[in-house]
Parts: structure tokens; sequence; C-alpha cells
């Protein structure tokens, strides 16, 4: 990749990919897709940058989901692309998670296009020392999932903003603290666990990370996606 095709890939913001996602796949989130899983379905998890993908993983590694989770490195490559895309068209039931930057998060949205696949989740995250902004979409079907991600931000003590939409309508989310300590990664871990989770009985938090794992900073994307 071309150093303007990255350049142009990261410059995008939170409704970029959100119109790129609808677009891919047909607003396919719907209520129709609400029906609980009884049991874990095979779950792909995408990470790369390694701190931000160790304490995304932490969280999964702590879902119902861990027993059927598969972990992949994101990259730009060919192989990556032809790899992902046929276990699109694989005609498995399955869910791909992740937390990546924002140029692997555009080529991995792209993808599924006439996969028949759909949204639950879109979220953009910011991260600086002491702080961390996150825009979210979500599909009824991630209900929750915005809320405990605040109240694991409150407890952590980094200020942080959160604002959550819902494509179909609802009420949209918006909150907001004051940094009281240092920045953390346990925004990530929770994530991860909750993106894990969906579809099952599991309402828990994620587990506490923040003594393992430094406090993150830069640009991410994270996404759940129902194949």
């Amino acid at each position: 990749m071309n150093i303007e095709r990255r350049t142009l890939l990261k410059g995008m913001a939170l409704g970029g990919l959100a119109g790129a996602a609808m677009g891919a796949f047909g607003l396919a989130m719907t209520k129709a897709m609400l029906g609980g899983q009884a049991q874990p379905l095979p779950t792909l998890v995408l990470v790369d940058g390694e701190a931000a993908g160790a304490a995304f993983l932490a969280g999964v590694g702590s879902s119902p989901a861990a027993s059927k989770a598969e972990v992949q490195r994101t990259d730009l490559g060919l192989d990556f692309v032809l790899g992902l895309e046929k276990r699109l068209r694989s005609g498995q039931q399955q869910r791909i998670i992740g937390l990546v930057d924002d140029a692997s998060a555009a080529l991995i949205l792209d993808l599924p296009r006439s996969s028949g696949a759909r949204v639950q989740w879109l979220g953009q995250h910011s991260a600086a020392a002491g702080s961390s902004r996150h825009r979210l979409l979500s599909a009824d079907s991630a209900q929750g999932c915005s809320l405990r991600l605040g109240q694991q931000l409150h407890a952590c003590g980094g200020g942080f903003s959160l604002s959550e939409q819902h494509p179909l309508g609802g009420q949209p989310l918006n909150l907001a603290g004051a940094a009281r300590s240092g920045g953390s990664a346990q925004w990530a871990a929770s994530i991860g666990h909750d993106l894990a989770s969906l579809g099952g009985a599991d309402s828990s938090a994620a587990p506490r990370i923040a003594n393992h794992y430094p406090a993150l900073t830069g640009q991410f994307v994270s996404f759940s996606i129902l194949v």
C-alpha cells in the first residue's frame, strides 16, 4: 500500500467508516438479528498493535467465547486479504471482532460486501496520556456494551468522553468524566470482553487489567461483524 492510500485511510473518521460499513452491509443492523445464541459462535479475533491487542485479547480470554476464539494478527498484505475473504465466503456462521488501527479497519470493513454479514458494533477510539475519546455505533444486539464501557472508564479514573448512536433509532448515549488519575488500557479489555460475549448470556464486566498493561495512546477502531 502506498503512502498516499495509507494516509487517506488513516484520515477516515467514524462517520466515513460508518457510511462505508452501512453501505457494504446494506443497513443489515435490523432487529431480526437479535436472537441470542445459546452457545458462543466461532469467533475470529483480529488485532494488530501490541499493547492494544494484548489488552483486547485479555478481555476476550475472560469471555465464554474464548474456547471458540481464533486469533489472527492483521496486516495490509494480499495474503491476509484473500484469507479473510475466503473465510467470509465459507458459509460458516461466525463472528469477527477486533481492535485495529483505522487503516486496517477500513480494509476489513470493505471486504464483506457480498457475504450477507451484519455489523453489530463499530467504534472509533482515540487515546492520549490520561484521557480517551470513544465514538460508537451499535445495533440493539450490542445494547449495554457502551454503558459498561463507560462504567469501566469512570472506574479507571482517566478523563474520557463517550458517545453512542443507534442507526435505526433509539436514545443516544453521552457520557464524560474528568481525569482523576492516569490513562489505562482497561477500555480495550472491556470492549474485547463485551464483543466476544455478544449473543450469549454473560453480562459480567471484563476483569481489571489496568496494572498489567501500559496506558494506550493512538487511534483505534473496534468492530463486531456477524457472518
